[in-house]
């Protein structure tokens, strides 16, 4: 299996033996992976019928549900670890489905990709909307309906009561520290719900 490069970065932060959930687990390939590297004990939540198929096939524990209904099925603090991988910019219900990922885990893993990457300023200043490996969809066929750059997204954390733990900013793999909402294609952050004052 070929793991995605946000897929080593979301690991080193998951815990050995560790019960996750990933929300909008697509074919399962995280879950494995988690399960291959960490020993984790995972669910996946998933929508479309041959994602589930695929999880079914991978032995993946799968629920099939629509995450724009939230996870009121769920227990509070009932998981170590809820992730949400590369889904959130197509969520109608982000403060919603956020609140959820800490309500129901411990910690929440959120991957995001960057709509302020460099390229992608080149490509809107050019007069189209950002097309990658990242971002392979056309502006009429994306599922995409939120777009944020990492400074949108760790400005709504600061605004919301999330509080950032960690964050892994990357390029092709590669780390980024250097004007990371310019340089970064995909940010990975750890979070949790910031304590009350």
């Amino acid at each position: 299996m070929i793991a995605r490069s946000d897929f080593a970065a979301i690991a080193q932060w998951v815990t050995p033996n560790a019960k996750v959930l990933d929300l909008g687990c697509g074919d399962g390939s995280l879950l494995k992976y988690l399960a291959e590297t960490r020993n984790i004990r995972g669910y996946g939540i998933e929508i479309a019928d041959a994602n589930v198929l695929a999880c079914v096939e991978k032995n993946v524990n799968v629920i099939q549900m629509d995450l724009e209904a939230g996870l009121s099925g769920f227990e509070s603090q009932s998981f170590d670890f809820v992730i949400l991988s590369q889904t959130l910019q197509a969520m109608h219900h982000i403060e919603q489905l956020v609140a959820e990922i800490l309500r129901v885990g411990k910690h929440g893993i959120v991957t995001i990709p960057n709509f302020g990457y460099w390229r992608h300023r080149l490509q809107v200043l050019g007069g189209h909307m950002p097309v990658s490996k990242d971002l392979p969809y056309q502006w009429y066929d994306t599922p995409n309906i939120h777009f944020c750059t990492f400074a949108d997204f760790e400005t709504f954390c600061r605004d919301h009561g999330v509080q950032m733990l960690e964050r892994h900013i990357m390029c092709d793999g590669a780390s980024v520290t250097v004007l990371p909402n310019l340089f970064g294609k995909l940010a990975v952050y750890r979070l949790e719900r910031r304590a009350p004052d």
